[in-house]
């Protein structure tokens, strides 16, 4: 629905095409180009009613002063400390689901530790097993992870 970075975001209801938005950076000029688009600010953008919020930038935006406003199920942090500690226990006791940032962002160095054992062994793995190689960690991280929380 939203896509931002650090000038700002646009949103538009019906969504937005991640393939189109990969080719696009967010500017005010480009609302014009994109009619569709509505201007939003980051703080707009963090408080929408998502099912899911990926803060992948910046740190310390979600905070005691604006996380009893997120809206969001599930918070996956893809940027390095996105949740101060004070919005964190605000958001656990909304029930949010938080993925940590030390989860989300585990899988490429998992795949690089997968290529440094292919070539110290002199390995070639097809991408599918890469692939459920990678899926069975992650699975089981992400399992640690919650079994951990709880």
């Amino acid at each position: 629905m939203a896509v931002c970075d650090s000038t700002g975001g646009v949103c538009n209801a019906k969504g937005i095409d991640p393939e189109s938005q990969m080719t696009v950076r967010v500017r005010p000029a480009q609302s014009a180009i994109y009619p569709i688009w509505t201007r939003i600010s980051n703080e707009e953008l963090l408080e929408m009613d998502v099912d899911i919020l990926i803060p992948a930038a910046i740190e310390n935006v979600i905070t005691d002063k604006n996380a009893k406003r997120i809206k969001a199920k599930i918070v996956a942090e893809l940027a390095n400390g996105p949740t101060t500690p004070e919005a964190d226990d605000i958001l656990y006791k909304k029930g949010v689901h938080i993925i940590p940032d030390f989860l989300c962002n585990a899988g490429g160095v998992t795949v690089s530790y997968f290529e440094m054992v292919q070539n110290a062994y002199m390995f070639t793995w097809e991408e599918s097993e890469v692939r459920e190689r990678l899926d069975k960690k992650m699975t089981a991280a992400y399992h640690s992870v919650l079994d951990t929380r709880s």
